[in-house]
């Protein structure tokens, strides 16, 4: 007989904040969703913050990234993970793989089925047994064209009350949402023109959690991904989760709410499974999605940290990013911070709103625009725009490809970078086009008319693997100068998510971490400048990680752009 779950009372009350009178019928369906689970899957033993190490680094690739004819796109990129990528990632974060018809892949039309232009769900396992895997969630939005939206269109229940349908003439200025198409969409339906919420486009159909049958839906599809092997979930744009007419719809306590009843099925159906959010805000609103450091998110998208890299780079001066980083802290050991530059989104710019200020982000917009770049707005509730996103790969982001700048500089800014992204506390997500040296596809956005194209190109393997045989092509040398760095961070306990982390105080130029272990500690400095930079330590005696050589002096050099990893001797 299946044990009684320990937290029914914790999901009980969170579903009456949610429901009121309604959780006395829904808790005892929640609950056989999850005893159904726990009987085919016993829970492990070990929790979900607990298996992560400094070992974990992470894939952000979509699952049809790199194409070769006659086999399916899962299968290949299995081969070209096992082929150049064995001992440089542990995990792969798949961007969503399921049917789709907008958005590359984030308006959904089945939760649980895998796209067959990509493979099926053997080749998402198989990759499983090889890599960690992380499963997108997008639980705030689906497709037009999915069987619960036709059947909401023809007024069949319990769909009818799936989606959300408001007033064209409300006042919903109040909204905050990143986009400037218009909030609700017009829809034929049996019983005549409806008005629909769709934060994101008209063809992503947002779910309306006021309806009970809509919860037990998404938890039975993180449940699925349980099933199939994701040990993360990422949860996308849950931030928008709940809507409500009067409020601004971001961050609603409801949001939260719905956040850590899933946190609590998660705990008692599949204990090994992270929760991620993913929330592209001010760093102070992000952070509340770690709730008291046990009950939301075990991790949090460390959305300041793209912007302020750049930043940091393009000015050659870290001040911001050194005192963003002092004060960086989550809020309990269950929990730490998804490091990235780059996804298959731009740099937003939101999160440094009260980091850079006006003119910082400007000053960021104006950088690349200059390099080729597009930029992204969002629509204000007095009906101005201002920048949401800055759409542009990374590494043109930071290096302008109209100068005459040395190539070797430019490669040196690149690796600089990721390893302020690689060496702060947390576990580190590494964007494929980051990780072999891709430019921006200014070709996809003529293509498909989206400024996020730009930095979602695809790959066929066979031009790939030419571009990895040519030692001088800038993916061989973009590869070969992330690989010393992913493997010292895997062997390395200072880089573990709850290892000590102290930022130094140098000058500007130079961004310098601390990280500590027992009696382990290793520095990781980056010269932000073109200028050689001298900093002095406490310590007299370093062995580079990076390049395997001694240093017997506290006073130490960094060329041009140069990044050291030095463990004290």
């Amino acid at each position: 007989m299946e044990p009684a779950l320990d937290n029914l009372e914790e999901m009980f009350e969170k579903l009456d904040f949610i429901y009121g009178v309604d959780a006395e019928t829904i808790l005892p369906k929640l609950e056989g969703l999850i005893a159904k689970h726990r009987s085919e899957h016993p829970p492990q033993a070990t929790k979900a913050q607990d298996r992560l190490s400094e070992r974990d680094i992470i894939l952000i690739t979509y699952g049809d990234q790199i194409s070769h004819e006659g086999e399916a796109p899962l299968k290949t990129l299995h081969y070209f993970l096992n082929r150049y990528l064995k001992d440089a990632v542990t995990g792969v974060h798949f961007l969503p793989f399921f049917p789709y018809t907008s958005d590359d892949g984030f308006s959904v039309v089945d939760y649980l089925q895998v796209d067959p232009a990509l493979g099926d769900w053997q080749d998402v396992e198989a990759i499983g047994k090889d890599y960690r895997l992380m499963f997108d969630a997008v639980i705030n939005h689906i497709s037009a064209k999915s069987d619960w939206f036709a059947s909401f269109l023809k007024d069949e229940a319990p769909y009818t009350n799936y989606f959300i349908i408001e007033d064209p003439l409300a006042d919903l200025s109040m909204i905050v949402r990143p986009r400037t198409s218009p909030l609700l969409t017009p829809f034929e339906t049996q019983s005549g023109t409806k008005h629909v919420w769709t934060t994101f486009s008209d063809d992503q159909i947002d779910l309306n959690f006021e309806t009970p049958e809509v919860l037990l839906e998404v938890v039975n599809v993180l449940l699925s991904y349980a099933t199939r092997g994701a040990e993360i979930i990422r949860l996308d744009a849950v931030t928008y989760l709940w809507k409500e007419p009067g409020h601004e719809s971001v961050h609603h306590p409801k949001t939260h709410a719905v956040l850590q009843l899933l946190r609590s099925v998660m705990e008692s159906a599949a204990p090994q499974v992270i929760v991620l959010t993913e929330t592209n805000v001010p760093h102070e609103e992000n952070i509340s999605y770690f709730g008291d450091g046990s009950n939301e998110a075990q991790m949090v998208y460390n959305f300041a940290l793209p912007p302020l890299v750049l930043h940091s780079y393009l000015t050659g001066n870290a001040a911001a990013l050194q005192s963003w980083a002092t004060e960086l802290k989550t809020p309990s050991d269950e929990t730490t911070f998804f490091n990235f530059l780059a996804s298959h989104d731009g740099i937003g710019v939101r999160p440094v709103e009260s980091i850079l200020g006006k003119e910082g982000i400007d000053r960021l917009v104006k950088a690349v625009q200059d390099h080729g770049g597009l930029v992204s707005f969002k629509a204000n509730s007095d009906g101005s725009q201002s920048p949401y996103e800055l759409n542009i790969n990374y590494y043109d982001a930071l290096n302008n490809s109209k100068n005459d700048e040395d190539d070797e500089l430019q490669v040196k800014r690149f690796l600089g970078a990721q390893s302020v992204m690689l060496s702060l506390k947390g576990v580190p997500g590494i964007y494929v086009h980051s990780l072999l040296g891709s430019r921006s596809d200014r070709a996809g956005v003529a293509a498909t008319g989206r400024n996020r194209s730009i930095n979602r190109e695809k790959f066929s393997l066979e031009a790939l693997e030419r571009d990895l045989a040519d030692p001088d092509s800038l993916r061989q040398q973009v590869l070969n100068g992330l690989k010393p760095m992913l493997s010292v961070r895997q062997r390395e306990k200072v880089f573990h998510p709850q290892a000590g982390q102290t930022v130094l105080e140098t000058g500007p130029a130079i961004f310098a971490l601390k990280r500590f272990s027992d009696s382990e500690t290793v520095y990781c400095l980056h010269n932000l400048s073109t200028e050689e930079q001298r900093l002095e330590l406490l310590e007299t005696s370093f062995r580079n990680l990076l390049v395997d050589e001694k240093l017997e002096d506290s006073s130490i050099t960094l060329e041009p752009l140069e990044t050291r990893w030095l463990k004290v001797s």
